[in-house]
């Protein structure tokens, strides 16, 4: 029986694992957070029984004590309950599913009780990869992607670890934007950019999707992920998302991880790793698909993955600053108070304006996505 906690159990990666869950009883869940979603953790409490719950603020956790009073389960809440599920001894994998970079601190408290980590929280590499990763080694612990495109480089990389990576290919479906310019997406609609052409994701990354910034998050992940230069890493759209992300070595060949879109085979990956359990489904059909085609990321119109790059190269303190700035400038746009367009332009001031830190704590990383959410608010009138 493997035991596993999960950090944003409600939201979409943590209700698909715990779909991985029902069809694996061999897994059996310990711990589960979230951030609000009171109703919904009651649900999952009553079926998944774990002994451990904990949610961000203490209305929330007073209210679902009340909810699940006839049940055996400790409520805890903020981050110093994230924490101690973090590091409970029975738990063998953590599943980081939160948003943010709350998912910092519990993922660095895991790897310390040697914990491996199922990730799925891209703001703990993209924000503190130096810390997070010689640690991970240093611990003997597994850091095993569940993002797709992650697990598909890290599945690719199977029996070739000793052979030198020449370049890692990062797809991108393009978003429900691909080929429209900057004056057509002016007047874009937030339910236009919730509407993800192949994946069922949360509105935040969806967002993300649309703006082509999650994939420069991605490479920011990648390169701390898998020990590669920013300059060895090529997005390349696949509209289709079928191949889900490629190695090129250094001979010229290529392996790649094929697939139907399905957050739950990188996540079920993830948990068993290395062994591949069956999981059904739907299969990928070549002879419906047909053929598949790729083409350059646009930058002039998507800037936001270049700017992701500039972060990732001037490195230290930038891609925090990078990532509070896009976390900020989607959260306005969701209320309907930024335009699409100008989430990249608040992400680019906020870097101008910004003064790196060269190797920044976990303490100056938290005060830097402070003072880029200080900056912003500043800057949009709320």
């Amino acid at each position: 029986m493997k035991k596993i906690a999960i950090l944003g159990s409600t939201g979409s990666i943590g209700t698909q694992t715990l779909e991985v869950v029902r069809a694996n009883p061999e897994l059996q869940v310990s711990a589960l957070a979230a951030n609000s979603s009171v109703k919904k953790m009651e649900e999952q409490i009553r079926e998944f029984c774990p002994g451990t719950v904990a949610m961000w603020t203490e209305e929330a956790a007073t209210e679902l004590r009340a909810r699940v009073a006839d049940l055996d389960v400790k409520i805890l809440w903020g981050m110093e309950g994230l924490l101690e599920i973090a590091v409970l001894p029975e738990v063998s994998v953590l599943v980081t599913a939160v948003v943010g970079m709350i998912g910092i601190k519990p993922t660095i408290a895991a790897i310390r009780a040697g914990k491996d980590i199922a990730l799925a929280n891209k703001e703990t590499l993209v924000t503190a990869g130096h810390i997070i990763m010689p640690l991970a080694k240093e611990r003997g612990v597994s850091i095993l992607p569940v993002d797709s495109e992650h697990s598909a480089i890290f599945q690719s990389l199977n029996g070739e670890r000793e052979n030198r990576i020449e370049k890692l290919l990062l797809t991108a479906s393009g978003g429900p934007f691909r080929g429209r310019t900057r004056e057509q997406l002016a007047d874009i609609g937030v339910e236009d950019a919730l509407k993800h052409p192949n994946w069922l994701m949360g509105r935040k990354i969806t967002v993300d999707c649309a703006t082509l910034v999650n994939k420069g998050l991605e490479v920011m992940e990648a390169k701390w992920l898998f020990g590669v230069e920013l300059g060895q890493i090529q997005v390349v759209v696949h509209p289709q998302s079928v191949i889900h992300s490629a190695v090129q070595f250094a001979d010229g060949a290529v392996m790649a991880q094929l697939g139907v879109p399905d957050m739950k085979l990188p996540i079920q990956y993830a948990l068993f790793y290395p062994e591949r359990k069956p999981m059904g489904g739907n299969r990928l059909d070549l002879f419906e698909l047909g053929s598949m085609t790729f083409e350059r990321p646009d930058l002039e119109n998507f800037p936001g993955l270049e700017l992701a790059y500039r972060a990732a190269g001037l490195g230290g303190s930038m891609p925090v600053v990078f990532n509070a700035a896009n976390e900020r400038a989607v959260a306005l746009f969701l209320e309907e108070k930024l335009k699409f367009v100008q989430i990249p332009e608040l992400i680019g001031e906020a870097m101008e304006h910004h003064r790196r830190i060269e190797d920044p704590t976990v303490e100056e990383i938290l005060a830097a996505e402070a003072e880029t959410y200080e900056y912003i608010a500043g800057r949009i009138k709320q």
